[in-house]
């Protein structure tokens, strides 16, 4: 199997795997589209914000479920065959992942906008990206109640790790291991540009100032 296929299989394997939209069916089990309320998001945050904490908690564990278990799948399948490849095949599958989440074909292409998914994506891909995403969203969210802020530094944040280790020789020494870290950045970037494109309207609201806070155990939380 060419390496070429595999970037393809991974994509797929992680876009079916992000398509399982939990806050939407979430939603449907209490009698509503998530789509219809509040900011329109069918993501953690407007699941929080219109039913309320533990609904809020169970999105956020099934969206990052679900790309965990793609990666985790991928690196099973994929990892005595092409051991010096599997960070790289689990880097396109979150990236499917996510686009899954994002652009779900059966719900018109409007979905979230994939920041739990990779939540889970870090956990499953390599520990320590675990201490970054407790330290720079957590500390950031906890500090603002900027749900958009904490996640945008986030991305920042992975990107940053993902080089800092990368070129410390985490995924690997030699010519093929350098080729694949660059194809990584290269992903990690776009998965940045996307994230910052999905939330440019908070972007926007956080320019201005207008942009609303998030309060976890908070009963009624404003819109986005």
């Amino acid at each position: 199997m060419t390496m070429t296929s595999l970037r393809f299989i991974c994509i797929a394997i992680g876009y079916v795997f992000g398509m399982i939209q939990t806050a939407y069916f979430y939603g449907r089990l209490k009698g509503i589209d998530i789509r219809q309320y509040g900011s329109g998001n069918a993501g953690t945050t407007n699941t929080l914000r219109v039913l309320g904490a533990k609904a809020g908690f169970i999105v956020l564990f099934g969206d990052m479920l679900k790309c965990a278990l793609a990666v985790c799948l991928v690196g099973f399948l994929f990892s005595s065959a092409y051991p010096e490849h599997v960070y790289l095949l689990k880097m396109y599958t979150a990236f499917g992942a996510i686009l899954g989440h994002d652009f779900p074909f059966y719900m018109k292409f409007k979905g979230g906008k994939g920041i739990a998914a990779t939540c889970g994506f870090m956990i499953a891909f390599h520990w320590t990206f675990i201490p970054m995403f407790l330290i720079v969203f957590l500390l950031i969210f906890n500090l603002t109640h900027y749900v958009s802020l904490g996640s945008l530094a986030l991305y920042l944040g992975f990107v940053i790790l993902l080089m800092f280790e990368g070129e410390k020789g985490l995924f690997g020494f030699g010519a093929m291991a350098a080729a694949d870290r660059v194809e990584m950045y290269i992903i990690a970037i776009v998965m940045t540009c996307l994230a910052f494109w999905q939330h440019r309207s908070n972007i926007n609201k956080l320019v201005n100032h207008t942009e609303r806070k998030t309060y976890i155990f908070k009963k009624k939380n404003a819109e986005d």
